[in-house]
């Protein structure tokens, strides 16, 4: 039985993650599970770029994309939906982030997108891969 199901989204392709969220909605309501939505962004404070950044971009870049992500959930689900979905914004990888908040929130199915590779992603293998690839749980993949 499925109790929590983590979906992952990017909140920078807004039009092709509506798809995701609305399989992720659907097999959460199936099985009577808690919708988690995680979208990462990057941790520019830890590169050496993080030095042309004041002290407060990563707060800002959290708040902004959770407001972001507020609005894609809704836009999928609807408000009355989205109300019940707990927002999550990761910083870091995408694949890592996905991964650890997957085991820390014990998540019992991650369901995520994706999308062509390109050549890049053939030599380095794309996030959808590396979560199919590492998570301990269960990995629902929308094309």
């Amino acid at each position: 039985m499925i109790k929590t199901v983590l979906c992952a989204v990017d909140v920078n392709r807004p039009d092709a993650e509506v798809k995701v969220v609305q399989t992720a909605h659907r097999l959460a309501e199936l099985e009577g599970a808690q919708l988690d939505v995680i979208t990462v962004i990057p941790d520019y404070g830890m590169s050496v770029v993080g030095g042309f950044f004041s002290d407060d971009h990563t707060q800002k870049a959290v708040e902004h994309a959770k407001e972001i992500l507020n609005d894609l959930v809704s836009g999928a689900i609807g408000d009355d939906a989205n109300a019940k979905v707990r927002h999550v914004v990761g910083v870091g990888t995408a694949y890592h982030e996905i991964i650890e908040t997957a085991e820390k929130d014990g998540a019992d199915l991650i369901v995520l997108g994706a999308h062509r590779p390109d050549l890049r992603d053939y030599l380095l293998g794309p996030n959808a891969a590396r979560v199919v690839r590492h998570s301990t749980c269960s990995v629902y993949v929308v094309r």
